[in-house]
């Protein structure tokens, strides 16, 4: 469902993402891990139309994204990192919203919200206002609704950030239920170790702009002779602290120049 082969992305001389290449199979769960500054969310926006890369190649679903835009963005759906919903609207009004801006048919996008708002458990809430809900709600909601349009691929960019252990739970519960059953493949980042371990099928590890190792968690742990995910995560990307915007200053310094040409 996914195919990236030898993707670069430079802002300038500053390489943000270095000549990756991964795959991700239908109804696969696969994880992005990294440090702070490593070149996830480059990646995220490239694979998800928002921006081009120097060179590489990427398939979503078979097609190229960047010659099948509008093609390519019907295939999946996205939870961004920072919340997306209207928050004077109700939760059903939202789901109603992203269905007709999708075209999905009248009577499949009511019959769809409904099924997934009981799914995430947000049945009971419809005619609530979005303002009203907690974090984990919101949460919730956005993946119930990113999942309407029937997407064939999702991808969850840090999802349970900032998100109490229950909610946590609850959430990927719900998404491993879409993924088994709908076969939805999902593309995930986290910086939450235990979670990716619980949700994830295979697992990346990217570091500064390069994935440094891919595989299943047993795989990783075995690669590196440790006994957890944290520990093969600190063994493949060290254990110094990461200041995100420091490490990105170069890269921030190159593209404010390119906007000022």
């Amino acid at each position: 469902m996914i195919r990236v082969q030898n993707l670069v992305k430079n802002f300038g001389d500053f390489a943000a993402v270095r000549d990756i290449s991964f795959d991700v199979a239908q109804g696969e769960i696969f994880a992005f891990l990294r440090p702070n500054g490593a070149g996830k969310t480059t990646t995220i926006k490239m694979l998800t139309t928002l921006l081009p890369p120097t060179s590489g190649t990427i398939e979503l679903d078979g097609l190229d994204p960047r010659t099948h835009k509008k093609e390519a963005r019907e295939r999946f759906g996205i939870v961004f990192q920072d919340p997306s919903l209207d928050a004077e609207q109700t939760a059903y009004e939202n789901m109603i919203l992203h269905g007709v801006l999708y075209r999905v048919p009248r009577s499949l996008r009511e019959s769809r919200t409904e099924h997934l708002l009981k799914l995430f458990e947000l049945w009971d809430r419809r005619d609530s206002y979005v303002k009203t809900f907690s974090g984990g709600m919101k949460r919730r909601l956005e993946i119930a609704r990113g999942l309407l349009h029937t997407p064939r691929i999702l991808f969850l960019d840090e999802p349970t950030l900032g998100l109490d252990p229950q909610s946590r739970n609850l959430l990927w519960t719900h998404v491993k239920s879409s993924n088994e059953s709908e076969r939805t493949t999902v593309f995930l980042t986290t910086h939450y170790m235990d979670e990716a371990e619980r949700v994830a099928h295979r697992i990346a590890i990217i570091d500064h702009g390069s994935i440094v190792a891919q595989g299943t968690p047993a795989e990783l742990k075995a690669q590196t002779g440790t006994d957890s995910l944290e520990g093969a995560f600190l063994a493949l990307t060290g254990s110094s602290l990461r200041d995100e915007a420091a490490n990105s200053a170069d890269g921030l310094r190159q593209v404010a120049k390119m906007w000022r040409r």
